[in-house]
């Protein structure tokens, strides 16, 4: 599903957050945000503009990156490919009055419980099929 939101002085933050009442009917599910371009809205004043993304990080824990500074001048636009992170995702203009306006992609990612009943001794039989030996090179030892 195509995402979109837009900053300015009057609505410095959003969050992107499943609702709950989602996250509970479906256990197997997870919501990603693939952030694709931020870039600067009409009527925008000659300033610089940060945005800062604050998302979970592997660990769990809360990090605030900033990952745009724009201005009009010299960079109105960042393409930010295929940034992708889990929800909750929060945008905060970090500085300036914007508009700023973001852009992306929702994901949504359904696992599969059966695929992760294998006992690990069929994973590792799995994984040891998979091995192929490599042998080294055979040295000419004769004169050319």
């Amino acid at each position: 599903m195509f995402y979109g939101c837009e900053l300015s002085s009057k609505v410095p933050f959003y969050t992107f957050q499943v609702d709950e009442e989602e996250g509970e009917e479906e256990e197997n599910v997870e919501h990603f945000l693939e952030l694709r371009t931020v870039c600067l809205g009409d009527g925008v004043k000659d300033e610089n503009n940060v945005v800062e993304v604050t998302a979970l990080n592997h660990q769990g824990k809360k990090v605030s990156v900033p990952v745009a500074n724009l201005h009009l001048s010299c960079m109105p636009m960042v393409s930010l490919g295929d940034f992708e992170l889990r929800a909750p995702v929060t945008f905060r203009l970090k500085s300036g009055s914007g508009p700023v306006c973001i852009s992306g992609l929702h994901l949504i990612a359904y696992s599969d419980p059966a695929e992760s009943d294998l006992s690990d001794e069929e994973h590792e039989d799995d994984c040891e099929e998979e091995i192929v030996p490599i042998k080294p090179a055979k040295k000419k030892l004769g004169k050319e």
